[in-house]
C-alpha cells in the first residue's frame, strides 16, 4: 500500500533523530577511549541507562511491565549486546567510522543466516540471495588480505553476529515482556557485567569533566537512536525506512573525514551499496510473502 507523503516525511523526521544519535554515539565512543577501556564506556552507559529508564517508569508508574519470568533469555540476549557493543566501541577507536557503519550494516544478513538455527525459520531463495549479496559487500568493505586485515576490522564484523543474536532473542522476548521490561533489563544486567569486566583488574577509571559530558552522549544517544527507529517503523514500513537508515554511512563518513581526517573510500561506500541491497532485497521479499 501506498504510504500518505505526510507519513513518510514523519518517518524521515524520525529517522534523522537515529542517524543523529548513532553519530553522536559513535563520536562519543571515540572521544572517551582516551581515558576509559571499552568495559568502562559500557559500564557509565549502562548506568546512565538505568537512571533514565527508572525514571521514565516511574513516572509512568509502568513498573508492573517490569517481571522475571524470561530471565534465562534476558541474560543471554544482554549478554550478547555487550559483548557486540563492546566489540563496536573498540572498533571505532581503532578504524574509521565508516567502516564501521558499513559493517554493521551485515546484522540483518546474519539474522537470515542464523534464523534457521535459532528461531527455525524458514530460509528461502529470496533470503540466500539477500545473504549472498550482503557477504559480497562484506568482501569489497573488507577487502581481506595479510595487509588490510585487523583487530578492528575483525571486531566490526564479530558485533554484527552478536547484534543479530540480539535481534532474535529480542523478537523472542516481545512475544511475552513489555518494552519497558525489556529495557529495565538491558540496562541493570548490562551495568552489573560491566561492573564485573572493568573492574577485573582492580581499576575502574572514574569520569572527569572532559570525559563525563561525553558519556551522558553515549547513554542518551543509545536510547534514543532506538527509540527514533520504533517510532518511525511505527508508521511506515521497513521498505522505508531501511534507506533512510542508510544514510548514516555517508554522514559518519563526513563526520570521520572532518574531524579525524579519514580518507573518504571509494570501495566502502561501493561495498555499503552492496549490503544495503542484499538488506533491501530481503525486506521487500518479505513484504511481497502472501500472509
Amino acid at each position: 500500500m501506498e504510504q500518505p507523503p505526510t507519513q513518510i516525511a514523519k518517518a524521515a523526521l524520525w529517522m534523522t533523530g537515529a542517524i543523529g544519535s548513532f553519530s553522536a554515539m559513535a563520536v562519543a565512543g571515540r572521544e572517551v577511549s582516551i581515558a576509559l577501556d571499552t568495559f568502562e564506556t559500557m559500564m557509565y552507559r549502562s548506568l546512565v541507562g538505568v537512571v533514565i529508564v527508572i525514571l521514565v517508569l516511574t513516572v509512568t508508574r509502568n513498573w508492573a511491565q517490569v517481571t522475571t519470568r524470561s530471565m534465562g533469555l534476558q541474560l543471554f540476549r544482554n549478554a550478547a549486546h555487550f559483548t557486540g557493543q563492546n566489540l563496536w566501541f573498540y572498533a571505532v577507536t581503532v578504524i574509521p567510522l565508516a567502516q564501521v557503519f558499513a559493517l554493521e550494516f551485515t546484522t540483518p544478513l546474519w539474522v537470515i543466516v542464523l534464523s534457521p538455527l535459532v528461531l527455525g525459520e524458514r530460509l528461502t531463495q529470496i533470503r540466500v540471495w539477500a545473504a549472498i549479496l550482503g557477504f559480497a559487500g562484506i568482501l569489497i568493505v573488507a577487502r581481506p588480505s595479510p595487509e588490510t586485515i585487523s583487530p578492528g576490522l575483525i571486531a566490526a564484523a564479530s558485533s554484527a553476529i552478536f547484534f543479530a543474536f540480539t535481534i532474535m532473542t529480542t523478537k523472542h522476548l516481545t512475544k511475552t515482556e513489555a518494552i519497558g521490561c525489556i529495557l529495565f533489563w538491558l540496562t541493570v544486567i548490562q551495568l552489573g557485567l560491566g561492573l564485573v569486566a572493568s573492574g577485573f583488574d582492580g581499576d575502574i577509571a572514574l569520569p572527569d569533566a572532559q570525559t563525563a559530558p561525553w558519556l551522558v552522549v553515549i547513554g542518551l544517544a543509545g536510547l534514543l537512536a532506538h527509540f527514533c527507529i520504533t517510532n518511525a517503523l511505527a508508521i511506515a514500513p521497513a521498505t522505508v525506512v531501511v534507506p533512510f537508515d542508510f544514510v548514516r554511512l555517508p554522514v559518519i563518513a563526513i563526520i570521520g573525514m572532518l574531524m579525524y581526517g579519514e580518507p573518504l573510500d571509494i570501495w566502502v561506500l561501493v561495498g555499503a551499496v552492496v549490503i544495503f541491497g542484499g538488506n533491501y532485497l530481503n525486506i521487500y521479499g518479505e513484504t511481497r510473502r502472501p500472509r
